[in-house]
């Protein structure tokens, strides 16, 4: 008789330029990867990054079935590996947030009555509306988002409600814009969705509803009612709410999936699919920040990634609801001044070398005698300034700084800019709080020790590869237990855990 398989729980990830899953067992361990490159493996949709980008260079766009095609080779790689479908228990994802999908009049039924004999691609062909969805990189939608904060009282109104400011590659946005230039196709869409709802649905065979997380990247959910909001609907398209559903925590079991995979793949028919959220709300649950905890980015841009308890919306910045508690929010910060700063500073002072940077930044004192610098190569998102600004310790303007003050004005600088706006937005240091480092500067410990110091908490460095999968995998494993008030942490505590790598200095 052959061995039951293996028990596990599978997290997707639909992201820009790849579809991605990897496998979990109970003890958290991966046991499979796989993932589908759309420019190499799906060369017939001629997309560049996985996207097309237009004529006006403001709207871009993927091709739907381009995903629904990656989907269906993925799933035969792992069949072609022997991975064994029976023993998952239960399924979630992620998509690239904001972009949109609008399935036609008429595409639920055929969700419902998908034929295992075929593939999902040939099924699904006549079910969009729209071919190509607009996604996460367009800024084509200026004159929708100008409408939207007049209609609701303004853009701090609209940011107190929504968690955000109108921005273009924000759903609501878009969907405004193929209202207002194609009322016709608008008309024949019975469904709108995201691109984490629009995988559920594929996987579900029936609609899948928005998640309070990935909802909340739309300029259209009320994140404190978790209710769509009723201007913002109606200030973007008609009839918007009962085409986008009745949204629902991140954490629901949406149901079990389809025939389909259970009949094509072997699939068990008690497989949950766990509602799928957005890459970022994804990531947080993989990186399994808890109150008061921050993750920062430290990359080519600087994100910051915030676990709120009281948010305060602002002008700057985002703020999403939780995907793992539903009390709870997230705040997003981003940053373009990141690295490329950084690095421009280094080769100015530093001879290009982070060796004699860090040897200089280890030479100051903690709060570099009163002296501090703004550094913006590039026009800055937060807030909005180019150039380098010094000042001394009166608050003198300066005109340059020695070399060993130059660089820790710079690193202190950007961390204390990212502290005091992760404050305005309602974030607060607790005793426990965790700082979780990623990205090319989270490898030298004299920065990550004045990110210490900044925010007076300890600092961690934390493997992130395919943290949206991982977390859309850790999210299907909680989705089985959270109605029963059973939290993430909890759930996910025999994973490997962060390194501690500064403290902050005793003064």
């Amino acid at each position: 008789m052959a061995a039951p398989a293996q028990a596990c729980y599978l997290g997707w990830d639909f992201s820009t330029q790849q579809l991605k899953v990897i496998a979990v067992d109970e003890q958290l361990r991966v046991i499979h990867e796989n993932n589908v490159n759309f420019d190499k493996e799906l060369p017939e949709f001629s997309t560049q990054g996985g996207i097309y980008v237009h004529n006006d260079r403001l709207a871009v766009t993927s091709p739907v079935l381009m995903w629904v095609k990656a989907l269906d080779l993925i799933l035969e790689k792992m069949k072609s590996s022997g991975f064994n479908f029976s023993g998952v228990k239960a399924l979630s994802g992620a998509g690239q947030q904001h972009g949109s999908v609008y399935w036609k009049d008429g595409a639920h039924s055929v969700l419902q009555n998908l034929s295992p004999g075929l593939p999902l691609h040939q099924l699904l062909k006549s079910c969009f509306s729209v071919s190509n969805s607009p996604v996460w990189m367009d800024s084509s939608t200026s004159a929708q988002c100008r409408s939207l904060e007049k209609a609701v009282g303004g853009a701090q109104k609209l940011a107190e409600v929504t968690g955000s400011r109108a921005y273009e590659r924000f759903t609501g946005n878009q969907i405004a814009k193929i209202y207002s230039q194609n009322p016709e196709v608008y008309a024949q869409t019975e469904r709108i969705s995201l691109v984490s709802s629009f995988a559920a649905s594929v996987f579900l065979g029936a609609y899948a509803p928005i998640d309070y997380s990935d909802g909340s990247g739309m300029n259209l959910l009320d994140i404190h009612e978790k209710v769509w909001n009723a201007i913002c609907l109606d200030a973007c398209a008609p009839g918007l709410g009962k085409k986008l559903g009745r949204p629902v925590p991140s954490t629901k079991i949406l149901g079990s999936i389809s025939p389909y995979y259970v009949q094509r793949f072997g699939f068990n028919p008690d497989c949950k699919v766990v509602a799928f959220t957005g890459d970022n709300p994804a990531s947080l649950a993989a990186m399994r920040l808890a109150e008061g905890d921050m993750a920062i980015s430290l990359g080519t841009s600087d994100t910051l990634c915030l676990w709120i308890k009281e948010p305060r919306p602002a002008l700057e910045g985002h703020v999403l609801c939780s995907p793992v508690d539903t009390q709870a929010y997230m705040a997003l910060l981003c940053y373009k001044n990141g690295s490329l700063m950084r690095e421009k500073i280094r080769d100015e002072v530093a001879c290009s070398s982070w060796e004699e940077f860090s040897k200089l930044l280890a030479s100051t004192a903690v709060g570099n005698d009163g002296n501090v610098g703004f550094y913006f190569d590039v026009m800055e998102i937060i807030p909005s300034a180019v150039g380098i600004h010094r000042f001394n310790r009166h608050g003198d303007r300066m005109p340059a700084f020695p070399k060993e003050t130059e660089v820790r004005a710079l690193i202190e600088g950007q961390f204390l800019a990212k502290r005091i706006h992760a404050e305005k937005l309602g974030y607060g240091i607790l005793p426990t709080t965790r700082v979780l480092a990623t990205g090319g500067a989270s490898h030298n410990k004299t920065i990550l020790q004045v990110l210490s110091d900044v925010f007076n908490a300890p600092v961690y460095t934390i493997d992130t590869a395919n943290s949206a999968c991982l977390g859309s995998a850790y999210r299907a494993i909680h989705g089985l237990v959270a109605e029963t008030n059973v939290s993430l942490t909890d759930v996910v505590k025999l994973a490997p855990g962060p390194n501690l790598v500064a403290t902050p200095t005793a003064v």
